[in-house]
């Protein structure tokens, strides 16, 4: 995580440097949120041994929260997001964010779901109720999405003596897939490690209010497309699906400007 946070200041402050001659605005965000997921087909396959080829059709998944113990668990446990921003100073409506967004994805156990390919020399194509004996699918540490995003901010608002300022922000990007997958495969597990397994593209658009100048609450909507092309099973096993996923954030920031 340490490493994370790392490379977005760089690149967040990378960015920022471009406008160093001028008045400019650098914020960060942090929140919360539930997630929802279309259904997905899963293809899992064994590349060393090819003791597996199979594809589960339209798999339902859920996110995990984890709020229950908030006050007791470190804060990066429940499904969190991380924004680095920068809105220039010749154009103060644009700017620029980098984020990570931490979400939980568990395909349901117990589901009936369409089986179809090879398993162990022999073919199936039938519904199949999958237990988690059979397979266990999930991307809890997490699903996260590391994406730089361009931010188009309109205001609605603005009161200059109180600094109080009331926008929404619209924004796009695009970025790659660092989950941590844990998963069991007829009985064998893995667990991790991070690693870039594909790409994600998303759109959000978000109520912002800023106060006293240098503090703003947020609340988002995110749309985003997933393609998990190479994720991690037990030694060369690999996964591969795509979903659309809705985020629906919850968020306290910090705005420093960068010169009076």
């Amino acid at each position: 995580m340490k490493k994370i946070i790392g490379a977005l200041l760089a690149i967040t402050w990378a960015t920022c440097a471009l406008g160093q001659n001028k008045i400019g605005n650098f914020y960060v965000t942090w929140g919360y949120h539930r997630d929802s997921y279309t259904r997905s087909t899963i293809h899992f396959k064994d590349n060393k041994t090819d003791d597996y080829n199979f594809t589960l059709e339209k798999a339902r998944a859920k996110d995990k929260p984890d709020m229950h113990d908030f006050f007791h668990t470190a804060p990066t446990v429940p499904q969190y997001v991380f924004n680095l921003g920068y809105f220039f100073a010749n154009k103060p409506q644009w700017g620029i964010e980098v984020s990570w967004d931490h979400l939980k994805y568990v395909v349901t156990d117990n589901q009936v779901m369409h089986l179809k390919g090879e398993i162990r020399g022999k073919y199936f194509d039938q519904d199949t109720l999958v237990t988690p004996q059979f397979v266990h699918f999930e991307h809890t540490n997490g699903n996260n999405y590391l994406m730089i995003s361009a931010v188009r901010r309109f205001t609605l608002e603005k009161d200059n003596y109180w600094a109080n300022h009331l926008s929404v922000l619209v924004k796009a990007g695009a970025g790659g897939l660092i989950p941590k997958t844990d998963s069991y495969i007829m009985g064998k597990h893995n667990d991790g490690p991070f690693r870039l397994s594909g790409f994600v593209v998303g759109t959000s658009v978000s109520l912002r209010y800023d106060f006293l100048r240098y503090l703003y609450v947020e609340g988002s909507v995110k749309g985003a497309f997933a393609d998990y092309t190479d994720a991690k099973l037990y030694e060369e096993g690999r996964a591969r699906h795509s979903f659309f996923s809705a985020q629906y954030i919850y968020a306290l920031g910090i705005n420093v400007p960068l010169h009076k």
